[in-house]
């Protein structure tokens, strides 16, 4: 039984989930901005980043990160790649012995190539971690349209799955209209998150230049074929990302409206440039900073000799 939840990150994701948790644990929402705080605290709204969304009465919030992790259970990190090692690490000391780590930041780190999860490992050992993953358009999320997600667990040696730990999270997070499924695949699960949003820029580019459905179907077809290949390569299942973290969250991401990353993608293809663009939001689109990390992943591999790629040509 969950008694507490932390949030960190008050973006559209973790301010949904934080919407979605607040009702079945006590949970409270960090954000990075004492002013967002406040006023999410005041007003139970997160207009900068969901504007429509009316937050449960019982949801707290705080800029506090030792307040909000202190005592709970499962701390979810839902702060952008770049941030997630010294949010993670300014957490840390707060941590309760046991605490599991939920991740639902969809990115690989600069320099190191690593996973969210990885890091987790890195600053926080000791503690099991997971990974939520999936066709999550946090708009969508927040309005209760019906949507799936899928979670995969490892225990706190990070060597073998926790079956127990993803169906408790599972629990913890399934609503009438937010099912998630459970996954032993924590690496396809991830780099499927990651890596879509890169395939999704593309997208947003093709789209922006005028080209048309074929174009975005060839992409979106053969961005799965790379996702596939690479994931395979570093210790991920081929049938993972057939699954809600490789094709759902791929055609999400590249065909809808609500999309940072194919927004970014169809300013591109319009001629901006991506300083223009990221200056001009507050939203974080992750395939801008991953898209340098996932280039250099296959570096110094052999993944291109033990991927079997001729089947999904």
């Amino acid at each position: 039984m969950t008694s507490r939840v932390a949030v960190l990150g008050a973006g559209s994701w973790g301010t949904t989930l934080a919407g979605i948790l607040a009702p079945r644990a006590p949970t409270m929402l960090w954000a990075r901005r004492p002013d967002v705080a406040d006023h999410i605290a005041a007003t139970h709204r997160n207009p900068v980043y969901v504007r429509d969304l009316h937050l449960p009465p019982d949801l707290a919030a705080t800029g506090d990160l030792a307040q909000a992790v202190s005592g709970a259970d499962v701390v979810v990190m839902a702060v952008p790649s770049h941030g997630f090692r010294s949010v993670l690490a300014g957490a840390r000391s707060h941590l309760q012995t046991g605490a599991a780590v939920l991740t639902v930041t969809k990115g690989v780190e600069q320099g190191t190539l690593k996973r969210m999860t990885e890091i987790v490992v890195d600053v926080a050992p000791g503690h099991p971690f997971a990974v939520l993953t999936g066709p999550n358009l946090a708009e969508e999320v927040g309005l209760g349209q019906p949507t799936a997600s899928v979670v995969a667990a490892r225990d706190a040696d990070g060597a073998g799955n926790d079956a127990e730990l993803a169906v408790r999270l599972q629990r913890l997070l399934s609503t009438a209209t937010f099912r998630v499924y459970t996954n032993d695949d924590l690496v396809g699960c991830e780099l499927g998150g990651s890596v879509k949003n890169v395939m999704a820029i593309a997208s947003g580019i093709s789209d922006g230049m005028g080209f048309g459905d074929n174009a975005r179907a060839t992409l979106i077809t053969r961005g799965l074929a790379e996702m596939t290949r690479l994931g395979v390569a570093l210790g991920g299942r081929p049938l993972t990302f057939a699954g809600l973290a490789g094709l759902g969250d791929l055609v999400a991401t590249c065909m809808s409206g609500r999309s940072r990353n194919r927004w970014v993608g169809e300013q591109l293809g319009r001629g901006r440039t991506i300083d223009e663009i990221t200056s001009g939001t507050p939203m974080v689109a992750e395939g801008v900073r991953s898209s340098l990390a996932v280039v250099e992943l296959p570096s110094g591999r052999a993944w291109r000799r033990r991927s079997p790629a001729r089947w999904w040509r």
